[in-house]
């Protein structure tokens, strides 16, 4: 794979916004789906609130969190995903858009692209690995690299401030985003696949260590949480272990115990 500017030449821009244009019919297709995501991230948030979505590809959580009346920080580091972004909602008063990578230091990384399938475009060479062969995964290519800005949690925080809810979705990259936070959130959810499953295992022990003591689980895009309460680490880490390979993906929910008045 070639490793390219963040610019892509005319013939894999053209490709790369078909991909766009797949996702898009993909994630915006369902207003049911629409109205249910908003209902289940009401859950975590309430009007005025500020929100992280990290790995926004073409930000159909942002419309989420927008409608329910949040403060959001959208980041996505693919460049013709974030030109949709930007398209989209860059006018939008409570979006703030940022064109970079999430990783555990600043600095810029290589982010491989899927043209085709873009929600899979990923700056882990491990997950590319994991999923060549995989049931499933069959006729996947990340056949091109671009060199992207990176930058952290914590720089973000130091920016916008702490979020309410963070989602994180970066395909195989979730424990290098965790390693660039040092502090717990009310809550933040990260993106589970069963080709990885030791990355959700480092991940659940970093957020232990972090200070957060809660989880569930919601399979796909049900938006349906499997427990409907919050269990400790060990329980999870059973759950998703038992997990068949056909579940395939999903998102881990995570909250943080408030302080102790005094």
């Amino acid at each position: 794979m070639a490793v390219r500017s963040a610019i892509l030449p005319l013939p894999l821009s053209v490709r790369a916004w078909l991909g766009v244009a797949r996702s898009v019919r993909i994630y915006y297709g369902s207003r049911e789906r629409m109205r249910r995501m908003s209902a289940f991230y009401r859950r975590f948030l309430e009007p005025g609130q500020l929100v992280f979505d990290i790995g926004s590809h073409v930000g159909d959580r942002v419309a989420a969190f927008h409608r329910i009346g949040c403060r959001v920080v959208a980041v996505e580091p693919q460049p013709a995903a974030f030109r949709f972004l930007k398209a989209i909602y860059g006018r939008r008063e409570r979006v703030t858009l940022v064109n970079a990578a999430m990783s555990d230091r600043p600095g810029t990384l290589p982010l491989r692209l899927n043209l085709a399938n873009p929600t899979i475009s990923t700056a882990s060479s491990a997950f590319i690995d994991a999923a060549q062969g995989a049931q499933g995964w069959e006729g996947q290519r990340w056949e091109e690299v671009v060199e992207v800005p990176a930058t952290t949690m914590d720089e973000l925080i130091a920016a916008h401030g702490l979020p309410a809810f963070a989602k994180i979705d970066v395909e195989g990259f979730e424990l290098e985003v965790l390693k660039g936070l040092s502090q717990p959130l009310a809550a933040l959810s990260f993106e589970f696949t069963t080709i990885q499953r030791p990355v959700a295992q480092r991940c659940l022990d970093r957020l232990v260590t972090l200070g957060f003591d809660g989880y569930d689980f919601a399979r796909g895009e049900t938006m349906t949480m499997a427990f409907g309460d919050w269990v400790p680490a060990g329980r999870m880490s059973e759950y998703l272990a038992g997990l068949p390979h056909r579940a395939n993906a999903g998102d881990v929910y995570c909250r943080s115990a408030p302080p102790v008045a005094r």
